[in-house]
């Protein structure tokens, strides 16, 4: 199970780096704090995909770093 759990962490933090790349940049700047930038702008559905596939995935690597950081499984 330990074992398990390194490996899920790893690909899921490369996955995750991939992820995190592929997004378009935004440049919001000072706006971005109010969500401003947004107000006027529509996501496309293939960002709104990413944008939860992209989440889905630094979820699974966060409880991952809990269980295995805490001592949680051994």
């Amino acid at each position: 199970m330990l074992k398990f759990l390194w490996v899920l962490m790893v690909l899921s933090a490369l996955l995750l780096i991939v992820l995190v790349l592929m997004h378009s940049p935004k440049g919001d700047g000072i706006a971005g704090i109010g969500n401003a930038a947004q107000m006027f702008t529509s996501q496309k559905s293939a960002e709104k995909g990413l944008n939860k596939l992209t989440g889905i995935v630094a979820l699974v690597f966060v409880v991952c770093v809990f269980l295995l950081g805490f001592g949680i499984v051994h």
